[in-house]
């Protein structure tokens, strides 16, 4: 197991994952395309536990197309969109891949919210459902 470790575009927020992510995704919801200000948003699902920040990311309360609520963290100077934690994954914390200092072991294994994604992008073979699988 590899210590990660990463931050937002100024530094005020930085954070370590203690442990290798056990999920890493690509979503295509609309909130996701919005807070990213991309086609889509890179994510790595890890435990809350693991996770260690220093700084203090910003809140902001949304709701997902399920209409529960999703808290997204992100550095207040800056704008980095960071983390965000939903409801349906409790313990669970999802870091931005994009802010991680080395992306290069970031490696989807599934897409979700597909029927949200932009017509022009197509990632291959990485599964993707329509929204989340159940």
């Amino acid at each position: 197991m590899a210590e990660h470790t990463g931050g937002c575009l100024c530094g005020a927020v930085r954070y370590s994952i203690a442990t290798d992510p056990p999920m890493q995704a690509v979503c295509h919801c609309k909130n996701c395309q919005k807070q990213a200000g991309s086609a889509y948003s890179m994510i790595v699902g890890v435990p809350e536990s693991a996770l260690s920040v220093t700084g203090e990311p910003k809140v902001y309360m949304d709701k997902g197309d399920s209409g529960a609520p999703v808290t997204r963290q992100f550095c207040g100077t800056c704008g980095s969109p960071l983390f965000s934690l939903v409801e349906s994954a409790p313990g669970m914390v999802f870091v931005k891949a994009g802010t991680l200092d080395d992306t290069s072991s970031f490696k989807p294994q599934v897409q979700v919210w597909t029927k949200s994604r932009q017509d022009w992008v197509d990632l291959g073979a990485v599964p993707g459902f329509e929204t989340v699988p159940g």
